[in-house]
């Protein structure tokens, strides 16, 4: 719509969309561009000084609601028990409308007075206008702790597990709750700071043994706040579920498609085949299958399912466990493509000709049965000439006729130059008692490469058809490095004799080439990681800004809906897109799509967060008894306090203290990334090799330090010859720093 809407038009959007009532929101609504947007601002304004509309912050609502996200006061409870609430913030001449405030299983007892952030929910015809449900008590969220509990003469104190947090917190004899000496336990903060400085807690959970078998990870989910435990609606509605029939869907058992993963997966939610294209406009081309399990027919909007899933966000990864995102009834068995069983899919039929590149593709809700479910190693032993008895019988027709098609695909993925980072994947092998045995580096083989291009090229296939279709999706978003972290990986590079273009728009070829130069030399894992460190987070949009690591312009999430929402969402706007059904993408689905992106993104993040921890932790608890043993590595990081230096041996990141460099003072320079000696004129930089002695492992934090022995094979001098150790005289300071000036002119010289 291109005139400028009226005034009526517009109190009528507002009031049907009160979650989208920006300004942008109203020009996207009425598609208002351009200058156009100045009259928009204008009727806006005018409706403003009326009183018709309110804009809190930068949005406009009807000022006779209330937005659904509120701060309410708890009244009192009324006649017939129910508690009522009114809203903190009411800009409208009337009187504020009634809210009956519901309270959960878990919520806390309120009372009059107590104020809370509410969830709104509109009611009609009930004596109340909305339903409150507690987000969280205002002012009575207290900060809490993960920590050991240790007993003590009057109560106990909580030493904390969180790497850097020195800070204890007492526990009287009235807040133990029963939690036993050398306990992990959860606490809360129960008032001020007492006489010896510490903060005061309760104890709110005991959460057993520390160190058992098993522990790291439980420590990880609980202290990130991952959900573990599925509600008892969700479990009975995924019990309920029913394996899918044929209705409605096209027959695609005839179809040879095997599932290739781990050999230690949980789920198995792809599945692919490639026959040959009889077109003969397409000489020695490839029709390429990928078949994703149909979990939109099980979880629909709304339903428990749903909920949960969309508030786990994805399922998270432990090397010992996994929290999924499904319960297991769906995760492990009717949503994942088992052997010879039927099962619900969506499959994309790609045509790919002899040059890679995608002739085109079409998408098919179908019931397919998986002839084979294999693992990398065995089907790459096959392709070695050593094939197993599963994969013996289908080397020829099914497994050769894969590689082909990957032979073909690889001719454009190196024209279109995706970002090759080469940087080793850590495996934890972990006993049936829990412990660790041993930390491998995960092997790349080309059945492992050839997978994921399939499933590239299938989540390009889903956002290139939701786009010419027209319908809302999330897609995967990859930006481009920012100039300031693109100027870092250039003073790396250029510290290591290695340059990257400059003053050009950045492409993935540039960064290859300079990953191609670093290949075989002594830095060459610290340009990877330098590099890694330059890229922003990729995240999910509904808007569409490209994946820059992929060099793609339409990419959106497919492949693994038992495992991501954003993938769940795109199978919903397919059947949508498609017409396939009643459980596609519901307007609910759509007018959340902002909250959702932001929500999974967040996630996402705190998934690798808890996976990094615990990986750090059972890295620790690996590496405990070799206290005092040398270890060779890389300076990995330098910062003010110390260096970081990643272990050849495991990977594991350790630091050494900066009272532990040796015996003079360094000058850090951020922008050189370099620690510079002020009386030996040392430099420590990212990448040198060194071997340093473990002084301390805590598997409790993940913590690992160690002593630097020596710098590039030569030994660091010690401390014992200067008193007053760590504060130099000022005349070494000015020589260090002049030293350290002139180094980085002849740098910057280097580089023009």
């Amino acid at each position: 719509m291109k005139r400028i809407p009226s005034k009526d038009e517009i109190l009528k959007w507002i009031s049907d969309n009160p979650t989208q009532s920006a300004k942008r929101d109203i020009a996207k609504a009425f598609g208002i561009k351009g200058a156009a947007r100045i009259d928009l601002k204008q009727i806006l304004r005018e409706l403003e000084d009326s009183g018709q509309i309110v804009r809190p912050k930068k949005t406009y609502r009807d000022p006779n609601s209330l937005p659904p996200v509120s701060v309410l006061e708890i009244v009192g409870p009324d006649k017939d028990g129910d508690l009522i609430a009114r809203p903190m913030e009411w800009h409208s001449d009337g009187d504020p409308p009634v809210i009956m405030y519901i309270p959960g299983k878990t919520d806390p007892a309120l009372g009059a007075g107590d104020r809370i952030l509410g969830r709104l929910t509109v009611e009609r015809g009930e004596g109340f206008a909305y339903t409150a449900r507690l987000i969280r008590r205002i002012g009575t969220n207290p900060l809490r702790v993960l920590g050991i509990f240790r007993r003590g003469s009057e109560g106990g104190r909580i030493l904390p597990i969180e790497k850097g947090s020195d800070n204890e917190w007492t526990v009287a004899n009235d807040a133990m709750n029963g939690a036993k000496d050398g306990e992990l336990v959860e606490a809360e903060q129960a008032g001020p700071k007492g006489r010896m400085g510490l903060p005061k807690a309760r104890i709110v959970a005991r959460l057993g043994d520390p160190t058992a078998p098993r522990a790291v990870s439980l420590i990880a989910i609980h202290q990130h706040g991952i959900p573990d435990h599925f509600p008892d609606e969700v479990v009975a509605e995924a019990d309920a579920a029913k394996t899918a029939t044929i209705q409605g869907r096209e027959d695609l058992q005839n179809l040879p498609l095997i599932t290739i993963d781990p050999w230690d997966a949980r789920d198995r939610d792809d599945a692919c085949l490639v026959q040959p294209d009889d077109d003969p406009k397409n000489a020695n081309g490839h029709i390429l299958w990928v078949a994703i399990a149909d979990v939109a027919h099980y979880v629909t909007t709304g339903s428990a399912l749903d909920r949960e899933a969309r508030k786990r966000g994805n399922s998270t990864y432990f090397p010992d466990r996994v929290v999924p995102m499904l319960p297991d009834t769906l995760s492990g068995d009717l949503c994942s493509l088992h052997e010879n069983v039927p099962r619900a899919c969506i499959a994309v039929r790609m045509r790919v000709n002899a040059a890679g590149q995608k002739v085109d593709h079409s998408f098919h809700r179908g019931l397919m049965r998986s002839i084979a479910s294999l693992n990398y190693e065995e089907v790459q032993a096959g392709m070695n000439d050593a094939p197993n008895d599963k994969v013996a019988p289908i080397l020829d027709d099914i497994i050769r006729p894969l590689y082909a098609c990957y032979e073909s695909l690889k001719k454009a993925r190196n024209a279109r130059q995706p970002l090759e980072l080469d940087l080793p994947e850590r495996q934890i092998v972990i006993n049936d008692e829990g412990h660790v045995t041993a930390v491998n580096f995960k092997e790349r083989l080309d059945a492992h490469r050839m997978i994921e291009e399939f499933m590239v090229m299938a989540n390009v296939a889903a956002a290139e058809t939701l786009i010419a279709k027209e319908t809302q999706l999330l897609f995967r978003v990859h930006e481009e490095p920012s100039p300031e972290k693109l100027e870092a990986l250039r003073e790396v590079a250029a510290a290591s004799g290695l340059t990257l273009a400059k003053g050009q728009v950045l492409q993935t070829s540039h960064l290859n080439r300079l990953l191609k130069q670093a290949e075989g030399t002594p830095d060459d894992e610290l340009i990877n990681m330098a590099t890694l460190r330059s890229m922003t987070r990729a995240y999910y949009n509904p808007e569409n800004f490209g994946h820059f690591g992929l060099a793609l312009r339409n990419y959106a999430h497919f492949t693994s809906p038992i495992r991501r929402y954003s993938d769940l969402i795109v199978h919903r706007a397919l059947i949508k897109a498609h017409g396939w059904g009643k459980d596609g993408l519901t307007a609910e689905d759509v007018d959340r799509l902002d909250d959702t992106a932001k929500l999974i993104s967040d996630t996402e993040r705190r998934s690798m967060m808890a996976e990094r921890d615990t990986t750090d932790r059972y890295l620790a608890a690996y590496l405990s008894d070799r206290v005092g043993a040398e270890m060779e590595g890389r300076i990995s990081g330098i910062a003010r306090f110390g260096v970081f230096v990643k272990l050849d041996e495991t990977g594991a990141d350790a630091l050494v203290p900066m009272r532990n460099l040796g015996g003079e003072y360094f000058r850090h320079d951020p922008d050189s990334q370099t620690l510079t000696g002020s009386d030996t004129g040392v430099v420590i930089r990212l990448g040198q090799p060194v071997t340093v002695a473990l002084t301390e492992a805590v598997p409790d934090t993940g913590g690992l330090v160690v002593d630097l022995l020596r710098l590039d094979g030569r030994a660091v001098a010690k401390s014992g010859s200067r008193a007053g150790r760590g504060t130099p005289p000022r005349r070494k300071q000015g020589s260090a720093r002049k030293k350290s000036d002139k180094t980085a002119r002849k740098v910057k010289r280097s580089r023009t």
